[in-house]
């Protein structure tokens, strides 16, 4: 198929002959190419977007019919603009790009030709990582985007293939015939490659921004770490079976804020997701978690606006009235281990708390692994947030207790209503099972309880009918 629509070898455009093709995708090829004057390699990216245009006899570019046409030519138009904006970058981390100029009936773009190994073929023989290497890689490609992102732009196909290592050892990023501005109203064509593509890459009008470019870049760091490509986003959404970083990883050799900070950008919920480089930078490093040493004095909280986005203020039974963004911040930091439901365990809590650090406290219960939960205890433990009320009922917060997450019920049953609700809910099953058992006193009470998460009533009626008949605990 390349073969058909690629520039012959020896072909000039302008003073650069194409020497061979690299590679062919959704909006083009590229080329190898030499600067006949320079006698220099460069890579070169044509214009051609194989759904809408073909290669004609005398190798100009032409819409495949007039409905295409415009769709085209406004492609044309955005390749031009986003050649200039790339232009611009000078960072050394990110492929720079030349020049760009017209011809044939479409655009190139011209851009430094990488001496290097494709990042797959440097850590063929190099596994495993220690995670200084994993860093080297990883922190100044992090700044590169972070460039990219602060001019209004998108990468959009952040993967193994389009990082190399040059032959000094540092990393740089390729391949920006996907990258797209975000603006408001814009549609954003659907660019996925499975494994490293967020959910919301798999349809033009899924909300992308800088959250999309490091789901696919927490892709990469998992794959180097625990050397398996991540699961398809899109089967990940009914039932989630991405075995978590911080579970399969070497914990010898990898820390707990590193592969926490994996997990945590490959959350299929955007919104939950780190927001930008800076904020996963800072989990990397663990700079997000507070220090309890150092941390500041108490300073009571108010809310500005409500959880729920009215504009009256929300106060929960206690009295209390907590900054909406602060629970937000508790939120995405929660769904990193228990997924998207999170914003219920969230609001459930804040109406028994007397404080953010017992917000943080109560909803703790629900991390499995002792290591995490410690740590995102200690990184909300600063905020002891009194109540705007009456000054007397702050001291309840030292006998709030921390729900219990014993039961009475087996391994087995508990393990069976888990396997049974995921059929209707998801992944979700696992913690919905959890609270639920520390409530139930028989596995008949369980069944009734998980059952209310079901929606479907007549879906509700089946689950209770048919599962709790198989449990043998009616």
């Amino acid at each position: 198929m390349a073969a058909e629509i690629a520039l012959p070898h020896g072909y000039a455009l302008h003073e650069y002959r194409v020497e061979q093709t690299l590679g062919i995708g959704g909006f083009g090829l590229t080329y190898l190419a030499t600067d006949s004057n320079l006698n220099l390699k460069v890579a070169i990216k044509e214009y051609l977007p194989g759904d809408l245009a073909q290669r004609g006899e005398d190798q100009s570019v032409q819409p495949k019919s007039e409905s295409s046409s415009e769709s085209f030519k406004w492609g044309l138009s955005r390749f031009l603009d986003e050649s200039r904006t790339l232009a611009s970058f000078r960072h050394p981390n990110i492929v720079r790009v030349l020049r760009f100029f017209e011809a044939n009936r479409t655009a190139y773009m011209v851009m430094e030709f990488v001496a290097g190994q494709p990042l797959g073929e440097w850590i063929r023989t190099r596994r495993p990582l220690e995670q200084s290497a994993v860093l080297a890689i990883a922190t100044p490609l992090l700044d590169g985007l972070e460039l990219i992102h602060r001019t209004g732009y998108l990468h959009r196909d952040v993967k193994p293939g389009n990082v190399f290592i040059r032959d000094d050892g540092s990393p740089v990023l390729l391949d920006f015939g996907s990258a797209r501005t975000v603006s408001s109203g814009a549609e954003l064509t659907a660019i996925v490659t499975p494994g490293y593509a967020p959910i919301e890459q798999y349809h033009s009008q899924g909300r992308q921004g800088p959250w999309s470019d490091l789901y696919a870049f927490g892709g990469v760091l998992y794959w180097m770490i625990i050397g398996k490509r991540p699961v398809e986003a899109v089967a990940r959404v009914r039932q989630d079976m991405l075995p978590p970083a911080v579970q399969v990883a070497d914990r010898s050799r990898y820390s707990i804020e590193l592969l926490a900070a994996v997990d945590w950008a490959l959350v299929s919920n955007e919104e939950q997701r780190p927001q930008s480089v800076a904020e996963f930078r800072s989990a990397v490093s663990g700079l997000a978690a507070p220090d309890p040493r150092t941390a500041t004095s108490p300073t009571p909280v108010k809310i500005r606006e409500p959880l729920q986005g009215t504009t009256a203020p929300t106060t929960f039974p206690t009295g209390v009235e907590f900054d909406r963004e602060t629970l937000k911040k508790i939120e995405r930091e929660l769904a990193r281990h228990i997924g998207p439901i999170a914003p219920l365990v969230i609001k459930s809590a804040a109406k028994k708390a007397y404080t953010i650090a017992a917000v943080a406290e109560i909803v703790s219960a629900d991390i499995a692994d002792e290591t995490l939960r410690a740590a995102f205890v200690r990184r909300f433990s600063g905020d002891k947030s009194t109540p705007t009320g009456d000054p007397a009922r702050a001291g309840a917060t030292r006998q709030q207790s921390v729900p219990p997450t014993t039961s009475n019920i087996d391994a087995q049953t508990l393990a069976k209503a888990e396997a049974a609700l995921a059929n209707y809910i998801g992944a979700v099953a696992k913690i919905v099972v959890r609270r639920a058992a520390a409530k139930a006193r028989d596995p008949g009470e369980l069944y009734l309880l998980i059952a209310e998460e079901i929606e479907d009533q007549n879906e509700r009626k089946t689950f209770i009918r048919k599962d709790i008949s198989a449990s043998g605990k009616e």
